[in-house]
């Protein structure tokens, strides 16, 4: 963060002559610098500069914050990991290195337990769901101590993770064994393995080449994902089933927010919490969308399987997936199966 310096070294040297006789005109000179004072926030990111979530939600949200600060505050945004690295981007923003930060859960294995467990299959439908869930389980304490050493803007979730393949259409887990698919989280890594697939993890800035080099033979990717980081240019056999849901987060440097003025803190928290969940959900939502028709119009073979929980071929694996994960995160002392309960019983509040 930076702050502009409220005097030059001329004005300071005038001040101090003047002596204790002007005390008052110097504390309303103070007071009138600090207050045009302009504190620039750095915030990272992994999406794309062209992405619609850097351009339809990151960017307005930059731009609310100067203008309900009149200028006090900006927002410097840093998409495509140019500031911090996507699996770190969390840490930097705790340590300072950057003021304000986004990243997926999932490239954090074992950092955020609790709140993957939001991500397990048959909890979320949609974007605008998923991102509910995640901020009525933060704001009601559910997992609100995994975030407790930075200041937490929102939470976010993108849409179902459906399977993208390059050499073959999967329509039974048994036609995923031997093949190398690319796990975005813990989650998606056991359900994956589950299958008899070989989970393989990448960020998805790295997506694009390890599909073209055959490092992996498929992923499991939200379809508004697939259009911007150009997965539809590689992949031409979908699967659509909601695999798992991603669960993504903005937060703040807790030093970079404690030091600001309680009517700048104001500013960020009036642009914080369920209202930007949901913004966010409403893009994926429509992007998800616009990305299958795409994938339809170009003549994509794509199989559909909305409820897998409820399909013979797909419930087993799923549910042994889910369990592994329960049993994993119970396994750490936590308490996976009440914070289970508790995101099925969000899930259904957040239904829409």
């Amino acid at each position: 963060m930076k702050f502009a310096p409220l005097f030059s070294i001329g004005a300071i040297a005038a001040l101090s002559l003047m002596g204790c006789s002007n005390s008052s005109d110097t504390g309303s000179d103070s007071a009138a610098a600090s207050s045009q004072e302009t504190t620039t926030l750095r915030f990272s990111h992994f999406w794309p500069a062209t992405s619609s979530i850097n351009q339809e939600v990151f960017k307005p949200w930059a731009e609310q914050i100067e203008t309900d600060s009149n200028g006090r505050l900006k927002v410097e945004l840093y998409p495509s990991a140019t500031l911090s690295k996507a699996d770190v981007t969390y840490e930097s923003a705790v340590k300072g290195t950057i003021d304000i930060g986004s990243q997926a859960h999932g490239y954090t294995s074992g950092r955020f337990p609790l709140t993957q467990i939001a991500e397990l299959p048959g909890l979320s439908s949609s974007a605008t769901q998923m991102g509910c869930m995640l901020q009525t389980l933060y704001e009601d304490g559910t997992f609100a101590d995994e975030y407790k050493d930075s200041h937490l803007l929102f939470m976010y979730g993108a849409g179902p993770g459906t399977l993208h393949t390059t050499n073959k259409l999967i329509r039974t887990p048994e036609d995923m064994k031997g093949m190398r698919i690319r796990r975005p989280s813990a989650v998606a890594g056991d359900i994956i393995e589950s299958m008899g697939a070989s989970p393989v993890g990448l960020p998805a800035n790295d997506m694009y080449t390890s599909l073209q080099r055959g490092v992996v033979d498929g992923l499991s990717f939200p379809w508004e994902a697939v259009t911007t980081f150009k997965i539809d240019e590689i992949t031409k056999y979908h699967t659509n089933i909601p695999f798992y849901s991603s669960a993504l987060m903005v937060t703040m440097n807790q030093d970079s927010y404690d030091r600001l003025p309680d009517d700048l803190k104001k500013v960020i928290d009036d642009n914080s919490g369920m209202a930007l969940a949901k913004k966010v959900g409403k893009v994926f939502d429509k992007h998800d969308q616009i990305a299958l028709q795409a994938a339809r119009d170009k003549g994509d073979e794509i199989i559909d399987i909305p409820d897998p929980l409820n399909n013979p071929d797909w419930k087993g694996p799923l549910e042994k997936g889910t369990q592994k994960y329960l049993s994993d995160v119970t396994a750490l002392g936590l308490d996976a199966d009440g914070v289970y309960e508790k995101a099925k019983a969000a899930s259904a509040a957040c239904k829409v």
